[in-house]
């Protein structure tokens, strides 16, 4: 899989997609993977600015199935969004952002050789190396369990929090892995979408990862 990622000024993200940057960029399937019985559309998009990596992930759902409030907690084990950046295939480690509806974040920096792996927090993580984000809510309120047509996340990742990564901030023709995630839990089995089906439900099949190229 790969995906053009073109250029844009900075702008402000209001968790709608509602900017006018976002017409330049054309939207992408998630691909449903595992057995899970969901049948909701999962699209996202990519812009990149000089100083941080844009997305934007549109979710239809029935149910925000999710009541954690604390930055940090384990969202994966609730609806949430998860984006995985692998800007130096040399090395094994990634950065790994998990949003949930509602607007809770986990980001983690993972070595991963291989066999066991662990994430860490980053350090330093304010400012300007923190990860700007917001989401919406349509068809009902933004609220634990509650009713909803759907609900999308926007996000811009800095540069400055992946320094050490190498291949960071990219330039022009230079091309990072990635991945992009799902995770639905309206069922008792949950449903999964990745951008990269390949990778199937193990999320951190890194090798497995997508090629975004920067225009």
């Amino acid at each position: 899989m790969e995906l053009l990622v073109r250029k844009t000024e900075d702008f402000v993200l209001t968790g709608r997609g509602d900017a006018p940057a976002w017409s330049n960029a054309p939207w992408v399937d998630l691909a449903r993977v595992g057995t899970g019985p969901g049948t909701y559309k999962t699209r996202t998009k990519a812009l990149y600015s000089n100083t941080g990596l844009y997305l934007l992930v549109d979710c239809e759902d029935k149910i925000l199935t999710a009541d954690m409030t604390q930055d940090y907690d384990m969202l994966f084990t609730q609806d949430v969004v998860e984006v995985f950046l692998w800007p130096e295939a040399s090395q094994r480690t990634y950065f790994e952002y998990e949003i949930s509806p509602l607007d809770v974040e986990l980001p983690i920096m993972v070595i991963n050789a291989g066999g066991p792996f662990h994430g860490w927090l980053p350090f330093g993580y304010a400012g300007g190396r923190r990860v700007r984000h917001a989401t919406s809510v349509r068809g009902g309120e933004r609220r634990p369990y509650a009713k909803v047509d759907g609900w999308s996340c926007e996000m811009c990742i800095p540069y400055a929090l992946l320094v050490g990564l190498q291949n960071v901030p990219p330039t022009s023709g230079m091309t990072w892995r990635a991945n992009i995630y799902r995770i639905d839990y309206d069922a008792p089995e949950v449903t999964q979408w990745a951008w990269c089906p390949d990778t199937g439900g193990n999320f951190h099949d890194y090798k497995k990862f997508g090629t975004l190229t920067f225009e």
